[in-house]
Order: structure tokens, then sequence, then C-alpha cells
């Protein structure tokens, strides 16, 4: 679309004057975009080569560019065809492009006739964009052949196929309505320079032809001055007609400059000369004529005459032509502030504040004191003019008055005709309504009356409503109104054939038994984040109300301490491999915990703390402060520092052999390179450090945003979580670098996508996402409105899919943890914004088969419970690694 808007641009600007470069950087403008058309194609096909064929270098002309039959642009799109276009060309295709819509908004300001403020923002937003998307993608030079980056590119065409929608609709308007404007105010200013040549032109032709009858009148010294001055009016008649012709055929030039690129002095003559030189011509013309009445020797009367209206004729010349003097002189003066009335009335303000001008002013009020009598006396004598003429004019006027009155009265006493008939109450009341008319208060009774007579005629012709209808549902409320299911089975899915058959069938019986067995409320406000202890003895919240709590696990959830903070909201709760400690994080710092509560050491901050990750060991930490990862050990002294660049860290995770480092965060511009506009995505990236050699080993970049990162303990697996899509599953590999030399490991790692995760239906993720059950082989997710996914981490096969209990109240979840310490049931525990910690576990559906066993019971009590998954408060709860 945006490609033939450009043709029809074009096409519709070469009318313009000036219009060769708009139409050249139009041109370039479509060159380029075929270009980055390509290359994206080539990307999408490469990412996708059982849906996509790649194409050839030869089809990425256009057609449309290609009939043009200019040499220039021949040459141009030969060229074009010719040049090699490869992946790793995207960055500087694009800051080409951003050039190539910089120069076309340039070119399209040069044309002050119209001024586009809708075309103009959307295009320098999009070249700003554009200047970021080419910043970002230079980071990954060589890596365009990996997936993780086409992948990227790929997803950067919303962004871009974004801008291209705007640009289109306001090109299509600049096309409808500003280029008409432009071309007619180009249209107005030629039409004046062709008004004064042509003027110029037949007063030449008159100065000609009285020339030939003067032109041997040569005796005396009037004669002589009458050639003269003729002559010279020819001279300034046949200049003004050539400047007017010449700045004529410059205006209309598709090839000329635009007017701020030419001198002042070159563009002041030509849009003046042809109208100053009109002037003089008519000067010299008008002296030549009086001049020409003495020296012909006509008659005195007719010299006269002549000479008084020529001083007419050329005084409302001169008035005319200083009047518009003074309008450019206002215009230059005051900046297009002022009109010229304005500055006269403020002038002549001025001139009335002098002395002399309050001096005559008080002597005309003395002069109009004294006259005064004199006009209060012919006043008088005009009144008793006009009272006599009218006292002689009366008499007439009641005599006929009389004679209408006596009229009147004899047409009243005529009987009717209408009056007997069946119609005389409606003629009545007509001519009541008729003298009633007159009367406001009585018409607007009559008005009042007529719309009450209307309601009770409408009242008694409307029909009933029948009653029992009930009203028709939309579709949606239909679909809502049914009841929400508890549980769900395995979502058919070609992936879980890979799984094994005993294995998939105990795991999907393990994750049907999963039921609410425990609701708890410790906290006063949003819980912020949840975790179970590593060796399942405890849980620890933390909550926006300063207060972070553990709970012993056993046969209940049972409250074991709480743990205050004064100095702000505790945002994170973190566990040591061992579990003997806890770390809590605030603000600007930290707090180690006993399992007891007891606090050992509290470690303040200098920056902002966003995340803490505890090393594999437990000997140190990590905080995790803007774009720097701090190693602290557990009395808070600096270990090490490790530093990543423009990124904003969100968190990191840490390899098993604390030797990388994995780091997501959005990418943060430096204050003087290219922003990105308000409505892009800012690039996020993961990153892989290397520890050992603190070097950044791979990059990847993301376009989501991105709010957690976590890594298996057992396998290389990293799982990325996002705001507002669902969980992706990466895999670590270590790689051999050829390009490594100077003694350098030849070792890496690179991340590799190994799938996305699906969500069952479209949801807004709450919190992030985590690794569970045993081996890690669970990934689990909570969203806002309080359902839960469970995939398997092989197959991203969707296991258990527990949708909210109540469709019609929000939960607002805000956590999720899964309890990594059991190996006899399977346990994980939700927060949410009210404060409440809900605990869904299958201890209980294992006690009632253990009491199934002993004792009689209702079958169709618990077949009901267990397989519709009936939400239960049951004290009964998971074991725990001793």
């Amino acid at each position: 679309m945006l490609d033939k808007q450009l043709r029809d641009f074009e096409n519709a600007s070469r009318e313009l004057g000036s219009s060769v470069g708009i139409v050249w950087s139009a041109f370039r403008l479509q060159e380029r975009l075929a270009k980055i058309l390509f290359l994206f194609r080539e990307n999408a096909a490469y990412l996708y080569p059982r849906k996509i064929m790649h194409r050839s270098q030869e089809v990425l002309v256009n057609p449309n560019i290609m009939e043009r039959r200019q040499d220039w642009r021949n040459r141009s799109t030969i060229a074009f065809s010719q040049d090699s276009l490869e992946l790793d060309m995207l960055p500087d295709q694009l800051k080409s492009l951003a050039g190539d819509v910089g120069a076309f908004i340039g070119c399209l300001n040069e044309f002050d006739e119209f001024n586009d403020e809708a075309i103009s923002q959307s295009m320098r937003s999009f070249e700003d964009d554009l200047r970021y998307f080419s910043t970002c993608l230079c980071q990954y030079k060589n890596q365009f052949r990996s997936s993780a980056v086409q992948r990227y590119v790929h997803d950067l065409t919303l962004e871009i196929g974004g801008h291209l929608d705007e640009i289109t609709a306001a090109l299509t308007i600049f096309i409808e309505i500003g280029i008409p404007t432009i071309w007619f105010h180009q249209q107005h200013a030629t039409k004046n320079l062709m008004n004064v040549s042509t003027l110029s032109i037949v007063f030449g032709v008159v100065d000609a032809s009285l020339l030939a009858l003067s032109s041997h009148m040569t005796a005396t010294i009037p004669a002589k001055l009458v050639n003269m001055f003729w002559m010279s009016s020819l001279l300034f008649s046949i200049a003004g007609g050539v400047n007017g012709l010449v700045g004529l055929t410059w205006k209309q030039s598709t090839y000329r400059s635009p007017i701020h690129r030419v001198p002042w002095w070159l563009l002041v003559w030509m849009k003046g000369s042809p109208l100053v030189f009109l002037v003089i011509a008519i000067a010299c013309f008008s002296a030549g004529v009086v001049l020409f009445t003495y020296s012909s020797k006509q008659n005195p009367i007719t010299s006269a005459i002549i000479v008084v209206m020529t001083l007419v004729a050329s005084s409302g010349l001169i008035s005319i032509s200083g009047w518009f003097v003074l309008e450019r002189w206002t215009f230059l003066r005051q900046k297009d502030q002022k009109w010229l009335g304005v500055v006269i009335s403020e002038t002549l303000d001025q001139l009335a504040e002098l002395g002399i001008v309050r001096a005559h002013r008080s002597v005309m009020q003395w002069c109009s004191q004294r006259l005064a009598p004199i006009r209060t006396y012919l006043a008088r004598f005009l009144d008793w003019l006009t009272t006599s003429r009218t006292s002689k004019t009366k008499p007439k006027n009641d005599a006929m008055t009389a004679a209408t009155q006596v009229g009147m009265a004899r047409h009243s006493r005529m009987p009717s005709t209408s009056s007997e008939g069946p119609g005389s109450s409606d003629s009545h009341k007509k001519r009541h309504d008729i003298l009633d008319a007159r009367n406001p208060r009585v018409r607007f009774q009559n008005a009042v009356r007529a719309v009450i007579e209307l309601q009770r005629t409408t009242g008694k012709r409307a029909k009933p409503i029948r009653p029992g209808l009930p009203r028709r549902d939309s579709w949606w409320q239909t679909s809502m109104s049914s009841g929400p299911e508890t549980s769900a089975g395995p979502v058919p899915d070609p992936g879980l054939s890979a799984l094994r058959g005993a294995r998939v069938a105990k795991v999907i019986e393990e994750l049907k038994a999963l039921e609410l067995a425990q609701e708890l409320f410790p906290h006063a406000a949003l819980v912020r984040h949840i975790q179970f202890s590593p060796n399942g003895r405890y849980l620890a919240t933390s909550s926006w109300d300063r207060k972070a709590m553990i709970f012993r696990i056993g046969e209940t959830l049972m409250h074991h301490c709480t743990l205050l903070h004064v100095r702000g909201f505790v945002s994170q709760v973190a566990w040591s491999p061992n579990g003997r400690l806890l770390l809590t994080r605030f603000t600007r710092g930290h707090k180690l915990w006993s399992e007891d509560g007891v606090c050992k050491q509290t470690i303040d901050r200098s920056k902002t703390v966003s995340s803490v990750v505890w090393l594999p060991h437990g000997q140190a930490i990590l905080s995790i402060e803007g774009s720097e990862v701090v190693k602290l050990d557990l009395h808070g002294k600096v270990l090490d520092v490790y530093h990543f660049g423009h990124v904003r860290l969100i968190n990191v995770a840490v390899t098993s052999d604390c030797s990388r480092l994995i780091a997501i965060g959005p990418s943060v511009t430096p204050p003087n390179g290219p922003q990105p506009t308000r409505q892009t995505k800012v690039e996020k990236r993961i990153i892989v450090f290397n520890m050992l050699t603190r070097q950044k080993e791979s990059q990847t970049p993301l376009f989501d945003d991105v709010r957690d990162i976590s890594i298996s303990k057992r396998m290389p697996f990293v799982l990325v979580s996002f705001e507002q899509a669902p969980p992706q599953l990466w895999k670590l590999e270590i790689v051999r670098d050829r390009a490594r030399t100077n003694g350098e490991s030849p070792l890496t790692a690179r991340l590799n996508l190994k799938h996305s995760f699906a969500l069952n239906v479209p949801t807004s993720i709450a919190g992030s996402c985590y690794f569970g059950g045993n081996d890690e082989q669970f990934v689990f997710c909570v969203g806002k409105a309080g359902d839960v996914h469970i995939w398997d981490r092989e197959t991203a096969a969707l296991l258990r899919y527990i949708r909210p209990m109540n469709m019609s109240e929000t939960r607002d979840m805000t956590c999720i943890g899964w309890n990594d310490g059991t190996d006899e049931s399977m346990m994980f525990a939700t927060g949410s914004h009210d404060g409440t910690v809900r605990v869904w576990s299958t201890a209980m559906v294992n006690r009632v088969d253990e009491e199934e066993s002993s004792t009689e019971v209702d079958s169709d009590e618990y077949r009901g419970m267990v397989c519709q998954g009936t939400v239960l408060r049951h004290s009964g709860m998971c074991g725990r690694k001793q």
C-alpha cells in the first residue's frame, strides 16, 4: 500500500514547481523499502522454510520502477538489481532507510504553501525507531543465522508495519488535500506574475503607438521631455514584462531550487521588479501625457482638466502602492503579529499624546462650547418646522380613520352564512385562536393542552408489552453463564506420544488429584513473593505490609514466625540452598534470617536492588543493581562486581558450576544515541556472561516484555517468563568458538530456543514461571484470574489446567511457588492481592485413599470430590524430606 501511495504521490507532485527533490526522494524511498522487504522475507524464509520460499534478487526490482524511461533512473535500478543483499546487511539498510525517510521529510517541508503535521510527526517517529532498531541489531552483526535473532527480526515487522500503515494513511490525506493546496498557491503566484507581465506588455504597445505620434516633435523643451518620458515608460514596460515572464518560467520549473535556498536579492528581484517597473512606467507615461498637452498647444481648459485628472489617478495609484509597501513593512517588522490597521491606530494614539495635538484638541473643544448655543437654536427651529407640517396633515388622517371604522362596523352587523352551519363552532374557534395568538401566555397554554392530548391519544393506541418474554443475552454472556470447571484433563497433543506411557499416566493421575487444601489470610496487603524451602519444611511469604512470614509445613500449614521490616516493602524472599537461611530483599538492601526468624545480618546498598540470587554453594549472594551484578558474602562484603553495559537487569540465574551468569533485562540506549518512541517496544536481551573471563559470550534479543529468568538445577534449561506472553524454554549449549585465538578458551555458551509453551486460554501471567516436580519435569505459572497452567518440560504438552473457582470474581493472583522438597505428593502455593495464601496439594487425596481402604465410606461422595475437583479445605498436608 505504501509503495502504491508513493507512486501516486510522485505522479501528483510532478505538476508542482520545485518537485524534482521530492520525486527523487520518493523514488529512493521506494527502492529502500523494496530492499527491506526482500531482507525481511528472506529472514522469514529461513525461519519458516516449509511455508515461505526463498526469492531471487532479480524479482527485487519493482516493475513499475523499471518501466520509467529516464536514463538516470534506469541506471539506478540496474545497479540496485545487481547489489548482493545478505541478512547481515539489515542494520545498515535500516539506517539507510532512516536517512531516506529524513530526506523525504526534508523535501516535503520545503513546500511552504502547506504544512502537514500528521505526516511529519509519523515519519519523524518512524525515522527515530529505525535508527534505534539499527543500533540494536548492530549488536548481533554475525548472529543473523541464529533462530533467536531471526525471530526478533521477524517480530520487528509488527512495529515497522504499524509505522508504515500510519504513513500510508497520512500520505493519502496529503495527496488529497496537500498537493491541491500547494498547486493552488503556486498557480495564484504565477497568475499574479502573468497579469503584471501582460499589463506591462500592453502598456508598452501603447507607449510605442504614442511615440510614433510625438517622435517628430523636438522643437521645444516640453516636446523633448514628452519623448523622454514616453521612451522611459516604454523601456520600463518592456523590462517589467520580460522580468515577469522570466519569474513565471522559474516558478513553474520542476528543477528550480526551493525558496529558502535562493539568494534573497534574487528572490526580491524576481518577485518585485515586474510590479515596480510597471509603476515607474505608468508614472512616466502620466508625466508625458501632462507635458504633451502643453507641447501640442492644446486649449488651456483641456490642459487644466488633464492635469487634474492625472493628479487624481496618480494619487490613487500612490495610495495603493504606499498601502501595499506599508503592509509588507508591517509583516516583516511585526513578524505577522499585527495588522497594518492596528499599527496605524497605535501610531495615532501615540501622536495624540503630543503637546501640539493636545493644544489643538483644547482649541476645538473651546470652539465647540461657543457654538453650542447656535446649535441649540437651530435644533429648536427645525423642531418647530416639523411640528407645523404635522399639524396640517393630521385632520386628513383623522377623517380617513373615521371612515374605516364605520365600514368595519357595517361589516360586523352583516349575517354570516357559515355561522348557522355545522362548522360554525370550528370557524369560531379558529377566529378565537387567531385573536388569542397575539397573547404569549395564551399561546403557551394552548401548546401545553395540545401536548397533553397527543400523549393521551398515543397512550390509547400503544400496544402493551407481552409479559413473560425474557431478554435475549448476547453470545458472550451466554457462554460465560456456564459453570466453571475446577479440573481439566490433558489436552490432546502430539508431543505426549514422546513420553513413556506409564510415566504419563502416573503424572496425569497425580495432577488430577491437585486440589485446594488450605486457605490462609496472613497478610494485610499484596503478597509479592512466595517460596518453599529446598528441604520442604517451610514456606516463606513476603508482602507489601512490611512483613515476611515463615510457615511450617506439617499436617497443616502452621505459622512459624514473622519477620518485621521497618525500612520498606519486602519484595522478595530467597532460601539458601541448604534451607537454613532466608534472605529478604527491600528497596536498598537485604536482611539475612535464620529459619527460626533471627536476623543475622543487614546488608545496606547504595543503589536500588531489583533482585537477589544465592550462589549454588550458598556462601555468597548476587545483588542485581541496575546494570551491575554485585557479588557479596554473607556479611555484606563486596567480593566482585560484574558490569553488563547498557542493560537494565531484571534478574540473573547462575549455572550449577558457578561459571556463568544468565541475565535478562531491557536494553538502555545512551543519552546521545537514538531513542525509541513511546509506542515502540524496547529491546530486551538475554546475556550469557562468563564469570571467569568476565566477558559476554552471547546476546539474544527478545521482543516481548520480560519478567524473570530461572535455570534448572540438574539440566542446562533456562526458563524465561514474560508479562503478556507464555513462557519459553531455552537450552544452554557449550559449543566451540573458532574465532577465539591468543590462548583463549575455545568453548563458549549460547542459548537455543527449545519451545514456547501455549496457554489454554488468553490470560495475563501473574508473577514468574518456575520449574516444578521431581527432577523439575514441570513448568507452571498462574494467571491473574487464578487459572493455573502446568506443562511438561520436555514436550511442552499441557498436562493440567486449573480454572478459577468463580469466573465472576477476580482473584488478582500475584505469585506462585512449587514445593520441590516432597517426594510423595505434589504441592504449590499462590499469593493474591488481598493478602491471601492458598495451598494446593495431592496429600488430601492420598489421605482419603488410605481411609477408604480401612473404613466404609460413601463412594459417590469421594468420586465427586476427586474427579470433579471440588475445592476442599482439609487438614492433611504432604510429607517432607527429612
